[in-house]
């Protein structure tokens, strides 16, 4: 997949090293389309790691960017936090953190907040059983109040401006748009700010664009509906009120082992 528009360096597109559902690759994407790069996405088989990859990545993990370099070897940058503050600090485009340092290290913060709060969600949608199900969904809704909390006004984390923190959550809430309504109105009912964060960040067209790949990738996967339809029975013992309409697929994906 490349991305149009920007110019990068010695004008060539970043190579980007991913694997087609990693939401860890998707913020990565989510910053370079923000930042008007052009780039050519290379997925990687995670379940046989090519020697290549391995050679390149110290933890065997993606996103890994290649950087170019003049009269040099390309360089190498893993972890997809800091690929993202490479991007935000060498590319054009609007900051993505705020100029003074204070609410800088808040936002850095509550973005470490994130790692946690992955886990957390990652561990519900992989849920097995509705009474792991119902304690993993009150792990994740007390990190989810604990942003509730600290949110501005919007319809972004810190206000109007789109920025960091909102390309490290937005595809965490995403995974959610593909999973039976049950289970996002089950997480997000109560909590006014993030669900119209949500929505916002649904609408952003950098995250749109990133999401409609991975939901045409997910159909491609086949355990995507049979872990769709153990998510749908996890959560069927519980009583809602569930609203009657909802545009959501009811497709999830698992074809990543485990969060990082």
């Amino acid at each position: 997949m490349t991305a149009a528009g920007g110019q990068y360096g010695l004008a060539r597109r970043i190579p980007l090293i991913s694997h087609p559902l990693c939401p860890f690759v998707q913020r990565a994407v989510i910053v370079l389309l923000e930042k008007g790069v052009e780039f050519d996405r290379i997925d990687v088989d995670l379940s046989a790691k090519p020697d290549w990859f391995l050679a390149l990545s110290p933890t065997g993990k993606v996103p890994v960017l290649k950087v170019r370099q003049a009269n040099a070897e390309d360089a190498i940058l893993f972890e997809s936090v800091v690929i993202c503050e490479y991007l935000n600090e060498t590319q054009g485009g609007a900051p993505m953190y705020p100029v003074d340092a204070l609410p800088r290290a808040q936002h850095r913060a509550w973005i470490e907040f994130a790692a946690q709060t992955f886990a957390e969600g990652w561990q519900l949608l992989h849920a097995r059983d509705s009474a792991t199900a119902d304690a993993k969904r009150a792990a994740f809704r007390e990190r989810l109040g604990k942003l509730e909390s600290e949110m501005d006004t919007g319809p972004f984390f810190a206000g109007e401006a789109f920025g960091m923190v909102d390309a490290v959550y937005a595809p965490l809430f995403r995974y959610f748009d593909i999973t039976p309504a049950t289970v996002a109105y089950q997480i997000f009912d109560g909590l006014p700010r993030i669900s119209a964060w949500r929505s916002a960040l649904a609408e952003r067209p950098s995250v749109r664009r990133e999401a409609c790949r991975r939901r045409r990738l997910c159909r491609s996967f086949p355990e995507a509906s049979a872990r769709a339809r153990l998510i749908h029975r996890c959560f069927l013992t519980v009583t809602i009120n569930q609203p009657k309409s909802s545009n959501q697929e009811s497709k999830t994906c698992s074809s990543i082992k485990a969060p990082h």
